[in-house]
């Protein structure tokens, strides 16, 4: 016992140290299912990803990724299944700002379409990796 009285300091280091090893690990568990600009232009390229805006059609209209179709969020659970047959495919989900396609994840995810993933930081994150935009 009087190790750790006398040791506290070291202890405490010990721990805090630990603590921030690990949490990496827990915040990348918050954040599953969710891609970055890189790894959603490789599925796109290597996988043929299809890319879902779950924007309203105003926002999706402003601008979007190049071949994205729109579903928006109030109407995914209806007309993804039209939009994507394949439930096997990858399935990249985009809003202005990341929120909105989480959302949409797991209402895909629901409906069967387990590789859904969003693209974290929606379309800001997209246009700040200066990757091309379509409006329409």
């Amino acid at each position: 016992m009087s190790f750790f009285i006398d040791n506290w300091i070291l202890l405490a280091v010990a721990f805090s140290s630990g603590a921030m090893l690990l949490w990496p690990m827990v915040s990348a568990g918050a954040r599953a299912g969710s891609l970055t600009t890189v790894e959603a232009v490789q599925l796109m390229n290597r996988d043929k990803a299809v890319v879902v805006d779950v924007s309203e059609p105003a926002e999706f209209a402003a601008g979007h990724v190049i071949g994205a179709k729109n579903v928006p969020l109030s109407e995914l659970e209806a007309k993804l299944p039209g939009t994507v047959k394949n439930k096997a495919m990858h399935l990249i989900l985009v809003c202005p700002n990341g929120s909105k396609a989480n959302r949409a994840v797991a209402t895909a995810k629901k409906l069967g379409y387990e590789n859904a993933q969003s693209l974290t930081g929606g379309m800001g994150a997209w246009r700040a990796a200066s990757l091309p935009v379509q409006k329409t």
